[in-house]
């Protein structure tokens, strides 16, 4: 009855460690893949994040390329545009050096300017080397201004400052106070057609922007 008894108290016993092994087992796995599935999700975001980052850091060196490249456009069309309008200044410092022609074209300026100020007394001022030529374009336009806007109008030329030398030509007209100035060098007029036609270059010399709802 012992041995019996001694029998199925050890059975019992190994049958309750079995039990108690396998419960250890079945909780050690649940929680190793619990733990698995924690640093598996924890690995994911990790990487998910990475590749967010990268992808933002791709975007912004990507966008950062296109705006140099942009810019380096923006900066051959300025430079072809000054090359123009350079080529534009000396073409019209040569006609500076055509009396026949520049006479002309003083006349027309100097005529301009007149009827811009519409000033009883005005003084004109001009580069040193075009003074007689200036004379010769006032004294021929007085009596053109008096016919047209029915009024005296008295001329004098700046004797003691002159236009730069340098300049292309034209001339600068002040009313009698010195206070309301026409400037009709060539390069202002050079200047105020190309702010003027400046859509129209770009257009000409690059094609349409397709970003330009106006054009004027």
């Amino acid at each position: 009855q012992i041995k019996h008894m001694m029998a199925f108290i050890e059975q019992e016993a190994k049958e309750k460690v079995e039990e108690i092994d396998a419960k250890a087992e079945e909780e050690f796995n649940i929680e190793k893949g619990r733990l698995v599935q924690t640093q598996r999700v924890k690995i994911m975001e990790y990487y998910e994040k990475k590749e967010k980052q990268i992808e933002q850091h791709k975007k912004i060196q990507m966008s950062n390329l296109m705006n140099q490249a942009r810019l380096k456009v923006l900066k051959a069309r300025d430079d072809m545009i000054m090359d123009l309008l350079n080529e534009a200044r000396q073409r019209l410092a040569a006609i500076a050096k055509d009396p026949a022609k520049y006479s002309t074209l003083l006349e027309g300026l100097v005529l301009q300017g007149f009827y811009q100020l519409l000033e009883p007394k005005v003084t004109i001022r001009c580069r040193q080397q075009d003074v007689e030529l200036v004379q010769a374009a006032a004294n021929k336009n007085i009596p053109i201004y008096k016919e047209a806007v029915k009024s005296n109008i008295v001329v004098k030329i700046d004797q003691e400052r002159f236009l730069p030398s340098e300049i292309c030509g034209g001339v600068e007209i002040f009313n009698d106070n010195g206070k309301i100035k026409v400037s009709n060098t060539l390069e202002s007029r050079l200047e105020l057609m190309a702010q003027q036609m400046m859509p129209e270059i770009r257009a000409n010399l690059f094609g349409a922007n397709p970003n330009r709802k106006f054009t004027d």
